[in-house]
């Protein structure tokens, strides 16, 4: 049996084509591993926040506005992707976004709390709304029967543009370290890095991924915003007949902000309570990210093979655990168990979740 059987995928579409929108899980996956979890975030708390007490609490704040921005704006930008055919080219502004406003994390400095805060906030924005975009070529690509492993491809294979990312992070930061350097002038390197790949590998997505859905011609002849509206509210209305999608979403809403409480204060938790050192926590999460890229991708086929409800449970059960041992250690041996648990539970869930939503989501 072929490990990427072509029979995966749906008529029409290349391999090449599935290798280019995996590259977007490579291209995306550092701003996650750097920014996010690994190296900004324990940097705004203890080099811009000069770990106030309430620095952890804006770092967490900032999230979750970009977080209730992207709720209440997504549907209206799914719906105008939809409607006008244009979910390429909405990734291509995404994208932009991101990468310069990741880039721009480099002009925050000690002090620079507010300035950190608002780019956090826009960049974030910007990457949770390239995630769904790219999310929704999934089905496009795969047959239904093969929609875990075909996430859990592109899923995998994005930890690795993740690893590739902190892995030049953290070599420049031992090399900076080891010169003396303060944090306050390696950080804002690694932010240009990050934003550098970013912007890099998203090249080729753009070049190899295709656009297949056709804009709706009375959504043309309509003003854009309110032909998406039109289309919000027809889809309200329908939402009693997809009741599993509904009950999915409502679902993801608990369990995806508890994965993003637990990645975005990794570091944070590592550093403040555990006591790791900025290098011990980099090499952590690399590690980490090589567990999650074998979960995403070995999961997705098993995910295939007994159901994706079940396959998604097994792995929330996974992410209890990890929490509960984490709470409950106090030195970095068992942090270290609780982050493998968790490496093997990030890229699975979040494979797995994407193909159910592929799965249920209406046609």
């Amino acid at each position: 049996m072929a490990l990427f059987p072509q029979e995966a995928l749906n008529p029409g579409v290349r391999k090449r084509e599935v290798f280019g929108w995996a590259m977007y899980d490579f291209a995306n996956s550092g701003y996650t591993t750097v920014v996010i979890t690994a190296v900004f975030a324990a940097y705004f708390v203890g080099g811009i926040a000069r770990q106030a007490p309430w620095a952890a609490f804006a770092w967490t704040a900032a999230l979750s506005i970009s977080y209730a921005i992207v709720m209440l704006t997504m549907p209206s930008l799914g719906a105008y992707a939809d409607l006008r055919g244009a979910k390429k080219k909405l990734l291509v502004l995404t994208t932009l976004a991101c990468v310069v406003s990741t880039a721009a994390l480099a002009l925050a400095g000690p002090g620079s709390v507010a300035l950190a805060m608002l780019l956090i906030i826009v960049s974030n924005t910007f990457y949770s709304y390239g995630e769904s975009l790219t999310a929704a070529f999934l089905p496009e690509l795969a047959r239904p029967e093969s929609l875990g492993k075909v996430s859990g491809w592109g899923w995998g294979f994005g930890y690795f543009g993740g690893m590739l990312a902190l892995g030049i992070c953290l070599g420049y930061v031992l090399w900076a370290q080891g010169r003396g350097i303060k944090a306050e002038q390696f950080v804002p390197v690694t932010m240009l890095v990050t934003a550098v790949i970013y912007g890099l590998a998203s090249l080729v997505t753009f070049w190899l991924l295709g656009e297949r859905a056709q804009p709706n011609p009375a959504a043309l002849r309509q003003g854009g915003l309110k032909a998406s509206l039109q289309q919000l509210r027809r889809t309200f209305a329908q939402a009693r007949s997809y009741r599993d999608f509904m009950w999915l979403l409502a679902c993801a809403v608990f369990y995806q902000g508890g994965v993003a409480v637990a990645i975005t204060l990794a570091a944070i938790y590592a550093e403040q309570v555990i006591g790791f050192q900025p290098q011990e926590t980099m090499v952590l999460i690399f590690v980490l990210n090589l567990a999650a890229a074998a979960g995403a991708f070995g999961w997705g086929y098993f995910q295939d093979h007994v159901g994706h409800k079940l396959a998604l449970g097994i792995t929330l059960v996974g992410w209890i655990a990890t929490c509960v041992i984490a709470a409950i250690t106090t030195t970095k041996g068992g942090f270290w168990y609780a982050a493998a648990i968790a490496g093997l539970c990030m890229g699975s869930s979040q494979s797995a979740g994407r193909a159910m939503v592929g799965l249920f989501a209406p046609k």
